[in-house]
């Protein structure tokens, strides 16, 4: 009884046989770690009782994909084609030598303020991606060390592992690209991993496990891949890879292997269970297939697709092939709400207004993560399930009968406004305790200006930064 939390709320989305149900004007009572009681009424004894009134309690979001970076991508939204624009490494690049262009400080400020941001979205759970285009080769294990201190503090469930990879694209200047590759690079990236994997897994009272990033496929071999297949195995690890996405991805795995990228992963033994895959959006029905038969994950990403003119071809086809799909925000905002509403937009547009429902994209963001990640006490609010919670306010929007469909058509991330995970609050009325966020929002724009100072180092022809992001209107004289 001691210690005991009652949340009331109009709306509470909670889980019964396999589904998530819906209680209006119900409760959900913590204790410890873990939801005690969902429902109606609780007849108990309770320490304290917080009512939000006009919200839904909801589970709280996993995010597969989930940014922890100054997002670089975004600076592509109306700039390309890529190679010109600083996201492919041109040849005088490499020749030079590949830098760091954060220092160690940056790079551990930059996973505590992404951090903070996906709690602020109603993320409870993550598993970081950040992007290689601007760093030497990998992650490091001292930053990733820094990430568990950062996720340890401020509350964040989360799964780490720096990335790796073999390879690294190159364009010349008339912008074909090719993959150079040291594997002796990156077994070495996989070893760090490994043994990061070992000391980090199971700490902040579980809180913390660890996970393996392989980079993008085609610049990955076939035994940095299958060793990460074997050691993720033993250790019960999840192991994302990203793959089908792109064009340029597609020419250069069949310039390698002479096939589609998931039907490479499925040769080499690779493709598992506790693979996640994102994007998919380039897949066939033959990767599709394999997908399901090997019983891994999708990881759809639907903000960051849509921006650049991509989709998943089909979201209800994938689902009806059996396949778990999960959700990954991947991009700037880190906002799950928005990514399940352009989700189900894009599958209407693909298949039909009937072919899908609000509730389609929510169990995405929530069940489907913790099936991909072998994890029944998350994704959802049930007696023995962990107390992982998103409180989602809706004073400020016009609501439907049906508190799903009022956050997929009137709701944002910033209507989240308390957070709980593992039974703890980690942000109340919108503040995360430690973190003054007017502070690391300034200094979060300050890094992100000199990174993007740095551009012509890595841009084909060198041009100056007014050249690579052109603006929207001529800047007016002063």
């Amino acid at each position: 009884m001691q210690g005991r939390t009652l949340l009331s709320a109009h709306w509470v989305i909670g889980h019964q046989g396999g589904r998530h149900t819906v209680h209006e004007h119900g409760v959900v009572v913590i204790e410890g770690c873990d939801i005690l009681y969902v429902g109606a009424a609780f007849e108990g004894a309770v320490a304290r009782r917080i009512d939000y009134g006009e919200a839904v309690i909801s589970p709280g979001f996993i995010d597969l994909d989930a940014l922890s970076d100054l997002d670089t991508t975004i600076l592509a939204f109306d700039n390309g084609p890529a190679w010109k624009k600083g996201r492919i490494w041109p040849e005088s690049y490499i020749a030079r030598g590949p830098y760091e262009m954060y220092d160690p400080e940056e790079l551990a400020f930059q996973k505590r303020h992404a951090f903070a941001q996906l709690i602020r979205n109603g993320i409870t759970t993550a598993l970081p991606i950040a992007s290689l285009f601007y760093r030497a080769w990998g992650e490091t294990v001292a930053e990733f060390d820094a990430a568990a201190a950062a996720a340890e503090d401020l509350g964040l469930r989360v799964y780490l592992g720096p990335a790796y990879r073999s390879g690294g694209q190159v364009t010349d200047g008339a912008g074909k690209i090719r993959a150079v590759f040291d594997e002796a690079r990156g077994l070495q990236g996989l070893a760090e991993a490994a043994d990061f994997a070992g000391h980090i897994d199971g700490i902040a009272g579980g809180r913390i496990r660890a996970m393996f990033a392989p980079d993008r496929i085609e610049t990955c071999t076939e035994t940095l891949l299958q060793r990460t297949a074997e050691i993720a195995a033993e250790m019960g690890a999840p192991v994302r890879q990203h793959c089908s996405q792109s064009p340029t991805e597609l020419r250069l795995v069949n310039e390698q292997h002479g096939c589609a990228p998931i039907e490479w992963l499925s040769r080499i033994g690779a493709l598992r269970p506790n693979w996640l895959l994102p994007h998919g959006t380039q897949a066939t029905e033959t990767e599709f297939d394999l997908i399901a038969g090997a019983g891994a994950t999708l990881v759809h990403c639907p903000l960051v697709a849509a921006r650049y003119g991509g989709m998943l071809k089909s979201f209800p086809k994938v689902r009806a092939k059996g396949i778990n799909i999960g959700l990954g925000t991947d991009t700037h905002p880190a906002d799950m709400i928005l990514n399940m509403q352009i989700g189900m937009m894009m599958a209407r547009v693909s298949d039909g207004m009937e072919a899908i429902r609000s509730e389609d994209l929510f169990d995405a963001a929530t069940l489907g993560g913790a099936n991909a990640l072998n994890r029944t006490d998350l994704g959802r609010l049930e007696p023995g399930a962990k107390a992982d919670i998103a409180v989602i306010n809706l004073c400020q929007t016009l609501q439907t009968p049906d508190p799903v469909q009022t956050l997929m058509t009137g709701s944002s991330g910033r209507d989240v406004r308390d957070v709980w995970i593992d039974g703890r609050q980690v942000m109340a009325d919108g503040v995360i305790p430690s973190v003054d966020a007017e502070a690391d929002a300034a200094r979060a724009q300050a890094q992100f200006d000199a990174l993007i100072a740095k551009y012509p180092d890595r841009t084909a022809g060198h041009p100056p930064v007014s050249e690579i992001f052109t603006p929207s209107y001529e800047r007016a004289a002063p």
